[in-house]
């Protein structure tokens, strides 16, 4: 049976916990994260570019990026909105 984690740091570490951590020591640059996230957020990655993405981004900065592009998408749906509705086109 393979352990993802251990909270007890003297518990040897089995083999999913290295690879957590090598998942997790990853140099990716945040550059190459968005870059990834953005081709996410569009849908149109092909798999040999998900399959770099995976070897070399670090996970953490993934959900980062990911919680961040998502945070600006928002705000840009809600300036958007608020913008047409300022402008008087939605009127009815």
């Amino acid at each position: 049976m393979k352990t993802l984690m251990t909270t007890d740091p003297t518990t040897p570490a089995t083999e999913g916990d290295h690879g957590l951590r090598d998942a997790v020591s990853r140099k990716g640059s945040f550059v190459q994260t968005f870059k990834a996230v953005a081709w996410s957020f569009l849908g149109i990655r092909r798999s040999d570019g998900y399959a770099q993405d995976v070897s070399r981004l670090n996970p953490l900065h993934v959900i980062a990026a990911g919680i961040l592009a998502a945070a600006a998408f928002v705000a840009g749906v809600w300036w958007l909105v608020n913008w047409i509705v300022a402008s008087g086109v939605a009127q009815t």
